[in-house]
């Protein structure tokens, strides 16, 4: 999918997530989200351990989760994540524009891929969740239109009507000339019109 020549930034994701943040106020955490069961805080408790799960596979560093995310329903939540998530954001950036991030095999989670493919997987986690939280939070979001085409190649390949275990739950169908990131958010699950 992705080779060591041919890599994508995550800048443009990053900003667009980190946009959101400083609009979440802490009346807001208690909000349903998206995905599942998970409230705001859940879904940014989420967040910092993805942050820090993919730049440490971009820097080729040991899985810090090895049997899997776990449940962020279940989790201590660090209540630093308003200083600690935009720098986590910027670290992840930085590690995945070494060319070295981009070569070998590298593990997340558990999973263990590719990295060319790891990184597009670190950059759909960043759009479809930057989306999760906007939604619950009442913000705009906008993503790249790059970045949106980048993302599309992954989750068009991954999704189904029955769901991809682990990924995306069944996917949404919506018309053929919907607006591609729509597209995209009805390939992992999501109806775009959700609202909390």
């Amino acid at each position: 999918m992705i080779d060591s020549k041919d890599t994508v930034d995550f800048e443009p994701a990053a900003r667009a997530l980190a946009a959101l943040l400083g609009g979440v106020t802490d009346d807001q955490l208690s909000r349903p989200t998206p995905c599942g069961k998970w409230t705001v805080a859940d879904l940014l408790h989420h967040l910092m351990g993805l942050t820090l799960a993919f730049r440490t596979a971009a820097e080729k560093g040991p899985d810090p989760a090895p049997d899997g995310p776990g449940d962020p329903a279940a989790a201590e939540h660090d209540p630093r994540w308003r200083t600690r998530l935009p720098a986590q954001l910027d670290e992840l950036v930085a590690a995945w524009r070494e060319p070295a991030a981009w070569t070998g095999d590298v593990a997340v989670a558990g999973v263990v891929l590719p990295a060319g493919i790891m990184g597009v997987v670190a950059l759909n986690e960043l759009v479809i969740h930057g989306w999760d939280l906007a939604s619950s939070t009442g913000q705009r979001y906008d993503v790249d239109d790059r970045t949106v085409e980048t993302v599309h190649g992954l989750v068009s390949q991954q999704a189904s009507s029955d769901g991809t275990p682990g990924l995306f739950g069944p996917s949404v169908a919506l018309p053929a000339d919907a607006p591609l990131f729509d597209r995209v958010l009805g390939l992992t699950g999501r109806d775009p019109g959700w609202k909390s």
